[in-house]
This record gives structure tokens, sequence and C-alpha cells, in this order.
């Protein structure tokens, strides 16, 4: 296929603002192109955290905003031929074919047709303890940890092939966040999977959009001093991609935020150990010779990518069960509000020394020194600042016993009564830790399969 396609991101992770992918939508109609959407909702811990909660429920363990994410788009996206791509299955992509499945009846779109990529999931298997561990994890000790998940980031080639075969919808689990813009681009300009520079072309757009509102003001925002417009209302990004391989990153139209050299050159380099060789599950990228030129208002190209041949081996990230963590926090106010934190602070570690509850512990506070003190609050003892209003007092308590963990968290509540003048606002909780580890398997260990059915024949 010849001329230009135009790739959307809906959302760069799980969580993301519902309503970032109408004006992206809009804008891709608006054009009039040949285009796809995508959706990145999966971190490291995101599959784990799912498949805890597809124990507790077996229809659940997908992404939670799937539905509100998809309703105010599903229609156009299905009427205008721009297919949609996301990795919200999570855990449990089967569940979340047939929630798009329902979605699709309930908006009058019986014909839409729903590609379901399976295959990424690899517990029970694949023996991890074989398996070579990824050098960054090589230090973790997990031989008492209990697994929760393994998973496998696959390539773009059965996202296409359930485009190929008229998905308008394609629902995976664990892909690789590049993988999600190379599958519509490969569908589209008939790419050959070895021809490494269009691949490269397209796991940097991929890279570049995958974050959505990162590379168009997002985080990169600091009042005063990098302002954008309208921050209430970011833009998400959208590529222009050429038969020929010019790559444009650009964004929704009518919307806030600002895409610029500086933007895109945080984003490039997001997450990259090594710009020579960007390892994804399609090509090795590299960013080495790449040049970036301001093409227009919100508009940057992007040149002098280099691909390299796809790796032998995919990563595999799994999921253990860790510790437990409790966080307790309760506010000061007032005159003299520093020297009652500290106070509150050396009370609350003197309690879980006092009741030899079995946890790791630290206090944090907030508003005085919290984000880069040490867990012995080297900072905000030694702060010699202005005095603040109020502080917000964090415990942190950590341990292998939940109820130990509860219990210290809990200490936070005493204080409502036992505590300084002027203390309230108590809360606490107590979460699971999740802990990961990567290896490295060969590809051909890890099949995947893709089905596509129409929303009415899934939802049967």
């Amino acid at each position: 296929m010849s001329g230009t396609f135009l790739v959307g991101n809906g959302a760069g992770f799980s969580g993301d603002r519902v309503d970032a992918p109408i004006p992206v939508v809009r804008t891709l109609v608006r054009r009039g192109l040949p285009a796809a959407l995508f959706f990145e909702t999966l971190g490291e811990r995101t599959v784990a955290l799912a498949q805890l909660e597809r124990r507790r429920d077996p229809e659940a363990g997908y992404e939670p905003m799937l539905e509100r994410l998809l309703e105010p788009i599903l229609e156009a996206c299905f009427r205008h031929r721009i297919p949609i791509l996301g990795n919200f299955g999570a855990a449990n992509p089967p569940a979340a074919a047939r929630l798009v499945a329902r979605l699709a009846l309930r908006l009058g779109l019986p014909d839409l047709r729903i590609g379901l990529v399976a295959g990424d999931d690899v517990m029970g298997r694949i023996a991890l303890d074989q398996l070579p561990v990824h050098e960054a994890d090589g230090s973790l000790d997990m031989r008492t940890a209990r697994l929760v998940a393994a998973n496998a980031y696959i390539g773009a080639r059965p996202l296409a092939e359930a485009l190929a075969r008229g998905a308008d919808v394609v629902v995976a689990g664990r892909t690789s966040d590049p993988a999600l813009a190379i599958a519509p681009l490969a569908h589209h300009f008939g790419w050959a999977w070895d021809d490494w520079e269009k691949l490269a072309l397209g796991a940097a757009c991929g890279h570049l959009l995958e974050c959505g509102s990162q590379v168009t003001g997002g985080v990169f925002w600091d009042p005063g001093v990098k302002d954008i417009p309208d921050p209430a209302d970011i833009g998400f990004p959208i590529a222009e991609v050429t038969a020929a391989g010019g790559l444009i990153v650009t964004k929704a139209e009518d919307t806030g935020g600002v895409l610029d050299l500086r933007t895109v050159k945080e984003q490039l380099l997001y997450e990259l150990h090594d710009p020579a060789r960007y390892v994804t599950p399609d090509v090795v990228l590299d960013i080495t010779e790449c040049t970036l030129e301001q093409a227009g208002r919100d508009r940057v190209a992007v040149r002098g990518l280099i691909g390299h041949p796809a790796p032998e081996t995919l990563k595999v990230t799994a999921s253990f069960e860790g510790s437990w963590l409790g966080e307790g926090e309760v506010s000061v106010a007032g005159p003299n509000a520093l020297a009652r934190a500290r106070a509150t602070a050396d009370v609350l570690l003197q309690r879980l020394e006092r009741r030899g509850l079995p946890v790791r512990a630290r206090v944090d506070l907030i508003g005085v020194a919290s984000v880069h003190d040490s867990d012995a609050g080297a900072l905000w003892r030694s702060y010699r600042g202005p005095e603040p209003p109020e502080v917000r007092i964090r415990l942190a308590a950590e341990g292998a016993d939940r109820d130990a963990v509860d219990q210290a968290a809990r200490e936070v509540l005493a204080l409502l009564c036992c505590g300084t003048a002027g203390t309230g606002g108590a809360r606490w909780r107590v979460t699971p830790r999740i802990l990961t580890r990567s290896y490295l398997v060969l590809r051909e260990r890890v099949p995947t399969t893709v089905s596509v059915a129409t929303a009415r024949e899934m939802a049967a």
C-alpha cells in the first residue's frame, strides 16, 4: 500500500484518562486516511495484579476501565474502518473480548469482528528455573516466593494476523508496547517480517506513542519553567507513517499540551538502556543515528532509524507474591507543626519497637522530606527550612505477616487521642506486594493462537 497511514494512541497505562481517546478518534476521522488506534495499558506489575483479580473472579482480570475507554469511540472506529488494538486483555483476554462483544451489541454493532490473541500466559507451560535470568534481576532472591503469573512479551505478528482476518478490535494480553503499532503498519503496508529497517520504523513509532501524553507534554510540564497550554486537556499522540519510511509524530487536534523536539527527545530516550540496542520481539532498534526536526506546530519528523534482526529469545516476566505493605497517615497543622510531626514520628517508631512487631518501618513527613529521604528519616530530622503550616505523617511498614503489618499501620489511629495537639485525618490500609523477575525463553517455546469472531457469535 502507498500513501500515509495514521496510528493513534488512546492510553499509555492502566488508569489513564478515559476521555483521551475521543479527540484522537475525532482527528483520525477528520483526516480521512487509513488509520488504527491502540491502547497500551500494561506495566510490569499490572498483569500480576490482574491475575490476583482473576483468582477472585473468573470474569475479571482485564483492564478495569475497558468499557469506559471504548464506549465513546467504538461505533465511530467501526464505521470509519479504524481498527482498535490493545493489550487491555491483561490476565484474561477471553473475558475482555466478551466484554467488547457485549458492548458492541449494546451499541448496535453485532457484526463488529473481535480478534483474540492468546499465548502470552506461560504459567505452568514453562519451567522458569530452567531459564536464564535477565541480567537486571540476577541478584533477586526468589527461593521462597510464590509464583502468581508468568507472561511472555509477544510480538506484532499474531496481532497483524488478526487484522488480516478482518478484526475490528484486537484483544491481547502481554504484548510488547511497540508491537501494538508495528502490527497495523505491517498489515497495511505489507512489510516483510525480516525488513528490519521498516520494522525499526514501526518500533520507534510505537515507542514514541506508547506512553500517551508523556510525549505531548505530560511529565515534561513544569509550571513557570516548561509551561504547556491547557494541561487539563492534553492531547494524545498520533503518528503519520508513509510507505517510503517517513515518520512524523503529532497529536490530536484542538487539544492542549505540546509536542516538540524536547518532548520527543525525552520520550525517545525513555527506558532505553542501550540506544544502539532497544530489544523488542520484532526487531532490535538502534537510534544512535536518529535525527529530529520540528516540522510545524506540534509536529516532529523522526529520521535515521536503524533496525537489526529480532532476538532469538523473548522476555518472560514472572510475578511472585511478596510481603505485605501497611501504610498509615495522619496530619498535624498549625503553629509548631514541624516539632509536633517529628515528635509523632518518633512515637510511632517507638510504639512498633515496644510492641515487638516483626516489620521493617519508616516514617515520612510529607511536605518536609519524603521522596528523597532514607528509612532513617535523615532529611526530616535535619530539616532547618521554613516552618510548614501543616505536615502529613506517613508510616510505612513491610513484613511477611499480614496481621503484624496491619497492626503497625493501625498505630496512626491511636494518635487521634494519644497524639499531639492538632492531629487528625487518620487513615490506614494494607496491600500485598508483588515481586517481579524476568527470564529469557526461546521464542519457539511461546506459540500464539489467533481467533476472530463477530460480536454476535462471541456473545452467543
